[in-house]
């Protein structure tokens, strides 16, 4: 890795592929085999009949094998147990979700393709229809520029609003979270990036650490395979705090029915 000067941080490998559309244009992959999409809309049913557009998405685009832990996340922030995707809580609210993810074996990292660059046309569509939306990562402590070991979430993203209530609900819970603005690489500030493809050109992204993602998972054989069903309290004090995050932005965004 090539360090990047003056900021701690090391850059990752670059992508193999420069968007999706590329990866899903090679012959040489197969969906359901190589890798998944799985993305779930919801009816607005707050008001009948009269809005075109929800409150908040949630992505992970570089789920499965790609980004360890993410797509268990994705769908817990969504509201659904990534286990048997039972409502959790069972009353909700739940939100919508898309998510990319690897299934081989190994090589999941030649699948990854740049937040920036993510071109999949539900992903966009179910953005661009958002007032918000939450894009969940993983990293590495070398690329955060923290110390080995060190369990944190980076928080970037160009809604600044979310990113605050996110900040103080980690704290609440006990958290690390870290702000990562200016820095290209993790900040998730181009508004090229999924997370700020919204209805207003803005989002949040979270970079979770290797160390906090894995500790969030008891330890298995088959520690992808079980991840779902083997979620610890961290896991949920997580899911719980982003949640709670999310219900602060979306109440400072009324609907008015018509």
């Amino acid at each position: 890795m090539v360090p990047i000067p003056n900021t701690g941080r090391t850059r990752v490998a670059a992508d193999l592929y420069p968007s999706n559309a590329a990866l899903y244009a090679d012959p040489t992959l197969v969906e359901g085999v190589d890798y998944g999409r799985r993305y779930r809309r919801h009816l607005d049913d707050q008001c009948q009949g009269r809005t075109a557009f929800v409150r908040t998405t949630v992505v992970a685009p570089h789920g499965g094998g790609i980004e360890g832990g993410t797509s268990q996340l994705c769908l817990a922030v969504a509201g659904y147990h990534p286990a048997d995707l039972a409502p959790t809580p069972a009353t909700g609210p739940v939100h919508d979700y898309w998510m990319f993810e690897g299934l081989r074996s190994s090589g999941n990292r030649a699948l990854h393709v740049s937040s920036n660059h993510c071109d999949d046309t539900v992903a966009r569509a179910m953005c661009s229809d958002s007032l918000n939306v939450l894009s969940l990562h993983g990293c590495t402590t070398a690329t955060a520029g923290l110390e080995a070991g060190t369990r944190a979430v980076l928080l970037g993203g160009l809604n600044h609003g979310l990113r605050l209530y996110l900040m103080e609900e980690f704290a609440e819970a006990g958290i690390r979270a870290v702000n990562v603005s200016g820095e290209q690489q993790l900040a998730g500030d181009d508004p090229e990036n999924i997370c700020n493809r919204t209805l207003l050109g803005t989002g949040a992204q979270l970079e979770l650490t290797t160390e906090l993602r894995t500790a969030m998972f008891a330890p298995t054989r088959n520690a992808r395979a079980d991840a779902a069903a083997n979620t610890l309290p961290l896991f949920w004090s997580f899911v719980t705090a982003v949640r709670s995050a999310i219900q602060r932005q979306e109440a400072a965004q009324p609907i008015r029915c018509a």
